[in-house]
This record gives C-alpha cells, sequence and structure tokens, in this order.
C-alpha cells in the first residue's frame, strides 16, 4: 500500500523491481546478514517501524538476519533522570557500577523489548538476548591507551573487551526461524557485566558466524573525508591513512576498527550506511544501488 506521501509506481516499474532483487535474494539465501541497529533509525518512529519490516522480509526470502543493537542516547537520557553525567574517552563510554546497571536495564530491558516488539508486529519472530545467554558473549575489562600516547592507559570501568563470542545460542535460533535481537552486554571470570560497544559485538560476531555480509546503521552517510564528501570505498590501506591524519575519530573509531577486523576475517563485505534514509537495509541488501561506504580488507 502506498503512502499518499509517495508517488505510486506504475505496475511495470513494480514488477522491475521486484525482478531486479531476485539475483540478490538468490545470491543471499540461507546466509547471515548481522546488522548493528543504532542511530536516528532507533528513534524514529517511521524509521523503526521500516527497519522492523526489512528484517523480517528478508528473513522471510530466506536470509538470517542478526540484530545487534546499540543504546547511547537512551543510556544517555536514562543517566540524565538520575542526575548523573555521561563521560567519554575516545568515543567509549565510562562504566562505574551505578552505570553499568543502568546500561543493563537500559539496553536488556527497554531498548531490545523495544525492537522484539516492533520485529513481532512487522510479522517476524524475534528473540531477545544479551551476552550472558546461552554464554555467548566473555569478556574482560578494556585496557584503553592513549590514542597519542600508548604508555597512557585509561580505566574505564566495566567496559568490556571481548575475549570470546559462542554463537551456539544464535545458530539454534536462526535455524528455527526466529530474528535474535543482540544487547552488547558480556560477562566476565567473576560473572561482572561489562557494556561493550555494539559494533565491535557485530563486528566479531559477524566473524564467528561467518557472515555474508555485516550492516552497520549510522547517522551519516557513510565514512566521510575532511570535507565531508562520501567515501564509497576503503581498503585497509586508506583506513590505516584515514586514521593517522585523524579524519577517524571519536565513535566512528570502534565502528571502523571492527568492521577492518571483520573484513580481514573473512566477512564478505562491510558496509556502514545511513539509517535516515528510510528502509536503507533493504536497499542496500536487495538493489544494486550502492549506499554509504564498503570496506574491503585488501
Amino acid at each position: 500500500m502506498a503512502h499518499s506521501s509517495t508517488p505510486s509506481l506504475a505496475l511495470s516499474d513494480q514488477a522491475d523491481i521486484l525482478a531486479r532483487a531476485l539475483p540478490y535474494i538468490r545470491k543471499f539465501h540461507g546466509k547471515t546478514l548481522v546488522i548493528k541497529y543504532g542511530g536516528n533509525a532507533m528513534t524514529d518512529p517511521l524509521l523503526q517501524a521500516g527497519f522492523a519490516q526489512d528484517v523480517v522480509l528478508l528473513k522471510l526470502v530466506g536470509m538470517n538476519p542478526v540484530v545487534v543493537h546499540g543504546g547511547g542516547p537512551q543510556i544517555e537520557n536514562a543517566l540524565q533522570r538520575l542526575g548523573k553525567k555521561g563521560e567519554f574517552i575516545q568515543g567509549m563510554r565510562v562504566t562505574d557500577a551505578e552505570t553499568m546497571e543502568v546500561v543493563e536495564w537500559v539496553l536488556a530491558g527497554e531498548v531490545q523489548q523495544d525492537i522484539v516488539g516492533l520485529i513481532n508486529q512487522a510479522g517476524g519472530k524475534a528473540v531477545g538476548l544479551t551476552g550472558r545467554d546461552g554464554g555467548m558473549i566473555r569478556a574482560r575489562q578494556l585496557k584503553m591507551h592513549d590514542a597519542q600516547d600508548p604508555s597512557k592507559e585509561y580505566d574505564v570501568g566495566q567496559v568490556g573487551d571481548i575475549v570470546s563470542i559462542d554463537p551456539s545460542v544464535v545458530k539454534a535460533l536462526q535455524d528455527d526461524a526466529f530474528i535474535p535481537v543482540i544487547s552488547p552486554i558480556g560477562f566476565g571470570e567473576m560473572n561482572e557485566s561489562y557494556n561493550i560497544n555494539a559494533d565491535l559485538v557485530a563486528s566479531k560476531l559477524a566473524t564467528v558466524l561467518k557472515a555474508e555480509k555485516l550492516v552497520l546503521l549510522t547517522n551519516t552517510e557513510g565514512v566521510l573525508d575532511k570535507s565531508g564528501k562520501l567515501l564509497g570505498d576503503l581498503s585497509a590501506r586508506q583506513i590505516d591513512a584515514l586514521f593517522a591524519d585523524g579524519t577517524l575519530s571519536g565513535g566512528m573509531l570502534p565502528k571502523i576498527s571492527g568492521a577492518l577486523d571483520a573484513a580481514k576475517s573473512g566477512v564478505n563485505s562491510v558496509h556502514i550506511i545511513d539509517g535516515r534514509v528510510p528502509h536503507a537495509l533493504l536497499l542496500e541488501i536487495l538493489t544494486d544501488q550502492a549506499f554509504g561506504t564498503l570496506i574491503r580488507s585488501h
């Protein structure tokens, strides 16, 4: 059903679009797609509904989408309500014990369940997980070194570095028509909780699941150069140069380094795309429209 705000397509155009999607449906049938869901796509109701529909459609045509979500703005709002101010070092949230409690109930309670509900409403069967479920994400405290002076180390509290991921619970759900929705929370040797960057969880999960694609939804068109121009295709060597000259900083750091690791570890393609575009996910996977930034390992 076309919205009144969108021009209706001629039947021949609709048929053409469906026919063009067919090679992609065939190519990715039975393949795993890991999707990092964050940014505006998570906070705008129309984009939320579009994302849920996209994920359900990909599942229905035989692909295996796995969703890893962030929740920065939601965590920030909850901390503000408690009178706590968020602090970041090199793009990572400093997480004391009280902040960790807030992170857990916001991510695993509120945000995850909202996404599960939206996907189910769109006709899918979503299941929410954290890194504790099935012993999936083992973590330890992240040792963060200063980007300029590696001898200097920051204490970022209960921020986690991934030790290992056991994807068996995700595989079991996938094989049974479910769509896993994963909160980026890991656990340590003493059963302590760790807040892990969602981009890193998505990248590592894509690697251990041998995913066909890793798609990171973001709040920009993709990776931009210093003049704000989109870089459509990046190799490992080009990325190293962008790190070195300071083009990449802040929240893009974990996104790009995780994406590059996944590309080097056998994930066929890694895409950083604009989550502000309605149905960006479908357009990226089922059309030849090149969106955002493609990251290659070589």
